[in-house]
């Protein structure tokens, strides 16, 4: 058995990696942690999970975490940063939910997330968590930086069109819609239903922190420098991410349809829709899979992209456990086959 401490484990994120983790074979959770709810039965926070543990909520502690074989953090940016060191260095494999590794360059995380790193001696070694692109070598990883939510349905809408060179990198599109569940369990004002039921709005147009790892992770598939528009917007809804991507199509030859069914054939969480498909995000409520549709509207030069996820599973806690099972040779599916819930 695995033995795994969570970090942080009282966010959305963070009972999303524990409803998965109880019910995984493979794994003992032996640590959960929260400096506030110190002492709290994780049962008592997080009713669902009633019967299926019976661990209480505990301070951080450096030596209890030592003692695992894996440690996740699910914790707000800037936290894992101050502790995956010392963890690392004995022996302790980590995944960390939050965003302290995704971007390799020291100098750009520090502008976006306004803050010094305390570890960029790190950033090398970290691997970037997208298993349907850096498979090998998350199973050998130390230390894995799981995507974030958009990135993860963005990047896996386009990277097969990048990588055969079928697009124009210089102007790609990426208009994407997330339940309120990815703004995390803290109280915020213009998350209340009041203030954001019935209603649609896009927001962090300027800039929003997703921006460069995504640009990141593309321009490591590209032969070219990738210019990226990418807008999120708020849906009234508590699950699920919707990007509706865009790119000019350089050779219009290309069956469209048949290069995303070849590109995925190989990975068991995205699905390649038949054509004409539009996915909907209730479709993988709740399940760690990526539905994908492309299109070529009027058969002209733009290709349209449709990529739909959980963005608390595929785009959070499905993913890291899906990296957990590569980096102790598992199954990739191992305690990820949940079906979706309808309705």
């Amino acid at each position: 058995m695995i033995k795994v401490g969570v970090v942080g484990g009282t966010g959305y994120t963070g009972v999303e990696l524990l409803r998965l983790l109880v019910a995984h074979p493979s794994c003992e959770l032996v640590a959960i942690t929260s400096r506030a709810e110190s002492g709290k039965a994780v049962a008592d926070l997080f009713p669902n999970l009633r019967g299926l543990t019976d661990l209480s909520f505990v301070a951080p502690d450096a030596a209890q975490l030592g003692e695992c074989d894996l440690v996740f953090f699910a914790t707000p940016n800037g936290v894992a940063m101050t502790q995956v060191p010392e963890l690392v260095a004995g022996g302790v494999r980590v995944i960390d939910l939050a965003a302290d590794f995704r971007i390799a360059d020291q100098a750009v995380w520090e502008q976006w997330y306004g803050m010094r790193h305390a570890c960029p001696e790190l950033l090398p070694e970290a691997v970037y968590g997208l298993p349907e692109l850096n498979r090998q070598a998350i199973r050998e990883a130390r230390l894995v930086a799981n995507p974030g939510c958009y990135p993860t349905a963005v990047a896996l809408g386009f990277l097969p069109l990048i990588e055969d060179g079928l697009v124009a990198c210089d102007f790609l599109v990426a208009d994407t819609k997330s339940g309120v569940s990815g703004a995390g369990r803290s109280a915020n004002v213009a998350m209340l239903m009041g203030e954001m039921g019935e209603s649609f709005k896009a927001y962090a147009i300027p800039g929003h922190r997703h921006q460069p790892e995504i640009r990141q992770t593309l321009s490591r598939v590209s032969d070219e420098p990738v210019g990226l528009t990418f807008v999120p917007h708020l849906v009234p809804m508590i699950r699920g991410i919707e990007a509706t991507l865009y790119a000019r199509l350089t050779d219009r030859s290309v069956d469209l349809q048949a290069l995303f069914e070849k590109r995925y054939r190989q990975d068991c969480f995205v699905d390649i829709m038949p054509p004409g498909s539009h996915p909907e995000t209730r479709s993988v409520k709740g399940a760690n899979h990526c539905r994908i549709a492309v299109h070529s509207p009027r058969e002209g030069d733009v290709v349209v992209v449709s990529s739909v996820i959980d963005n608390l599973v595929k785009g959070a806690a499905g993913q890291a456990v899906q990296n957990m099972n590569l980096m102790f040779d598992l199954n990739e599916d191992c305690g990820l086959n949940q079906v979706a819930l309808l309705p």
